[in-house]
């Protein structure tokens, strides 16, 4: 295994995860107190496994098509136009 690799992949996702809306969900859900913290964790954490699992497959799919170099590019004009959205959305 590729330990520099898996860190890369790790922290990465793990500070895009920080705050992201599936963090808030799942906070909001634990301050009901008839809400298991442990049903809580599992189900979030399944439920994150899977999306990443369609994830990986979707890229490999897509990779098979699409240079690699390209869907970096149009991720990041898709991350500027977002963040452009959002700094000039009135609200």
């Amino acid at each position: 295994m590729d330990w520099k690799m898996f860190f890369t992949i790790f922290s990465t996702v793990f500070i895009a995860e920080l705050g992201d809306k599936t963090q808030l969900a799942t906070m909001l859900f634990s301050t009901d107190k008839k809400n298991s913290l442990l049903m809580i964790f599992i189900a979030a954490s399944a439920a994150l496994v899977l999306s990443t699992l369609i994830g990986v497959f979707a890229g490999k799919f897509v990779g098979n098509y699409v240079s690699q170099n390209t869907l970096k590019n149009v991720a990041g004009a898709g991350f500027i136009a977002i963040g452009l959205f959002t700094l000039l959305s009135k609200g």
